[in-house]
């Protein structure tokens, strides 16, 4: 009997800190790319300026209460609203789906790998099927939102580290009203982004279903083209 096939390859690139806009067009170049079998499976885990964002069916006039410090930003994932800083993990992963059913899986997997890397701070965290995104309690520690189109996911993920919360007052996180935001750093724990991401990499390879190897943005052609960014 021949041996099972190895899992696909996860390709993992931490950027830093890259303006939201700009991550946008590099997913858009992964999906593209990745679509046409140009690139393996890609996983970009980096940090965004101050940033609401507003998913396809976000009500913005609801749901954003504003402030003038922090632009809106409409976006073609899932999802309500969210809030984007620095002090919160994202992470992007650019796969293509196996079959259109995938898509359930794949949120899931997302989910559950933010479930693991909090419980490896001690921290119990889980999911509420009513509600997206990872939950400790009444406070959401997680927001999940994709996109997939052409049988490929992008989006993904913002993992709460130490941000400042207060920046989620200018907005209904999700559109629900009656539940808040927390992070780790609110619940306890001493961690940076950098030592989160290590330990949320690792998890998102488990509940994927990838074998990792390290990458670099500009090896894929992601370079910058904002001026300052």
């Amino acid at each position: 009997m021949s041996p099972p096939p190895p899992d696909p390859l996860l390709l993992s690139v931490w950027a830093g800190e890259v303006v939201y806009e700009e991550g946008l067009r590099w997913q858009q170049l992964l999906a593209e790319a990745r679509a046409v079998d140009a690139v393996d499976d890609v996983l970009l885990t980096l940090t965004h300026d101050r940033v609401y964002t507003a998913g396809r069916n976000a009500d913005v006039s609801r749901n954003v209460l504003g402030t003038k410090e922090i632009r809106v930003v409409r976006t073609d994932r899932g999802g309500d609203v969210t809030y984007h800083g620095p002090g919160q993990l994202v992470a992007y992963p650019i796969v293509k789906l196996q079959h259109p059913l995938a898509a359930r899986a794949h949120v899931d997997a997302l989910e559950q790998a933010c479930v693991l890397t909090a419980g490896s701070y001690g921290i119990r965290a889980g999911t509420d099927p009513q509600r997206p995104g990872v939950w400790v309690g009444n406070r959401k520690l997680a927001a999940v939102g994709v996109r997939i189109k052409g049988g490929v996911a992008t989006h993904g993920l913002a993992l709460n580290v130490c941000p400042e919360l207060a920046d989620f007052d200018g907005l209904i996180p999700c559109g629900i009203p009656d539940r808040g935001v927390c992070s780790l750093a609110s619940l306890g724990v001493e961690t940076t982004v950098e030592q989160a991401r290590r330990r949320l990499v690792a998890h998102l390879a488990q509940t994927l279903g990838h074998r990792l190897q390290p990458a670099r943005a500009a090896d894929l052609g992601l370079v910058s083209t904002l001026v300052g960014a």
